[in-house]
């Protein structure tokens, strides 16, 4: 109760402090759309050449890229851990994390949320229902509770991974090139991972699993019975490497030392 407690009060001073600058908020939410509108009209403009893309036809593939925003959104809004190294290694803020009483992790995350990409899950939603309409899917009662449950799954896994990679900074604190290609390769999981060869498709779904924020959990709704298995294990993938992200976070705390050494 005390951690929820004070996420809601870290909410409202960030409402707060967002409400003050209206006119940023509205051009961060219309750059974000544009951003989503750019991708979704790549994906039509590939299916303007062929009709099927690995065996997915267009709306299928829309559906996918509608269920990725919705994870994608909420990881957007509270792991804004990009600059990690320079902000809080380099520059030693993370001196001022530790000396209170919440843990580290779940600090850091309340003071770098940007609340405003979850608009990016309203997006989402519209363009799955869009999909859904033209693919005639039927939802059942289930559906609402899974689609939860995936979305969880999918955050806590794109939060995960990079939290691990954050971390890194614990014991190597040069400034490296590894966060934004990680963003890069992110982009793959919002597409199937038949249309990849065995190597990356197993990258996408044990190393580094991507696939599981939006392919995997998406082909459950498209009744894609041979993903079936994988789509139930994309909550299981999300406690598993979130779980070891905390582990790793909690040991390269251990060893901070400080910016000044």
């Amino acid at each position: 109760m005390f951690y929820i407690k004070i996420f809601f009060q870290y909410v409202a001073q960030y409402m707060k402090t967002r409400m003050q600058y209206r006119a940023d908020l509205f051009v961060e939410f219309i750059s974000d759309l544009l951003f989503q509108a750019v991708n979704l009209i790549f994906i039509l403009v590939v299916f303007g050449h062929t009709n099927l893309l690995g065996g997915w036809t267009r709306d299928e593939i829309i559906f996918i890229y509608g269920f990725f925003l919705v994870p994608y959104a909420l990881f957007s809004s509270f792991f804004n851990i990009w600059d990690f190294n320079e902000r809080y290694i380099v520059k030693g803020e993370l001196d001022r994390i530790l000396t209170r009483p919440i843990h580290s992790l779940f600090q850091m995350v309340l003071e770098r949320m940007e609340l405003e990409s979850l608009f990016g899950a309203l997006t989402g939603i519209a363009v799955m229902v869009y999909a859904g309409m033209s693919l005639g899917l039927v939802i059942s009662w289930a559906d609402p509770l899974l689609f939860l449950l995936f979305v969880i799954g999918g955050m806590l896994v794109y939060g995960g991974i990079f939290v691990m990679i954050a971390c890194i900074s614990f014991w190597a604190d040069a400034r490296t090139s590894i966060m934004p290609m990680m963003y890069n390769i992110g982009n793959y999981g919002r597409y199937p991972v038949d249309i990849y060869n065995s190597v990356i498709r197993f990258i996408l779904t044990w190393v580094l699993p991507f696939a599981f924020v939006g392919v995997y959990p998406a082909a459950y709704f498209l009744g894609k019975e041979e993903w079936l298995l994988y789509s139930f294990l994309t909550p299981v993938m999300g406690i598993i490497f979130f779980g070891i992200s905390i582990l790793i976070w909690n040991s390269g705390v251990k060893r901070y030392r400080g910016a000044g050494n």
